[in-house]
């Protein structure tokens, strides 16, 4: 089973790869600049606590999703004050690898959502946040670039 690395959102005004570094993540790849300071950056590989590493040394939320063949996305999201959600993307296709789906139930991850995104000022579309987390996709990724959409981060494609 190989690995596809993932993708990491936030707003940090520091150089975000040396803190990703600093962090735990691996192999950092080109970094998105999205609107309002957030930033996209793709990356191989994280450690167990990578994202709240990050999130303390940047003292924003930050949203993680971790990609399994680009069929399955790992969702992993904080806040600066530890609160935090998860959710998985791409169900359907989690099933072919036997992933427990009673793991990652969908409406505590859309309250999850909603709360990380208004935590970080944002303003969430709860019905494109459900879709996304019940949807299918060919890739995960289509799914967690209309994720981040959903939790309102500005300029997100």
């Amino acid at each position: 089973m190989g690995d596809s690395g993932g993708s990491l959102a936030t707003r940090s005004t520091g150089e975000l790869h040396q803190l990703m570094r600093a962090a735990g993540f691996t192999d950092i790849d080109d970094t998105e600049a999205l609107a309002d300071g957030w930033q996209v950056t793709d990356f191989a590989d994280a450690g167990r606590c990578s994202l709240a590493n990050l999130v303390q040394r940047t003292g924003t939320p930050a949203v993680m999703v971790s990609f399994l063949d680009s069929d399955v996305g790992f969702i992993e999201a904080l806040t600066p004050d530890g609160d935090g959600w998860e959710g998985l993307l791409n169900r359907e296709m989690a099933k072919s690898y036997e992933i427990p789906l009673e793991q990652f139930p969908v409406e505590p991850a859309v309250a999850g959502a909603l709360a990380w995104s208004a935590a970080a000022g944002l303003t969430p579309d709860e019905e494109a946040i459900r879709q996304t987390l019940t949807g299918s996709a060919l890739f995960a990724e289509e799914l967690s670039s209309a994720l981040l959409i959903a939790l309102g981060l500005p300029g997100a494609t």
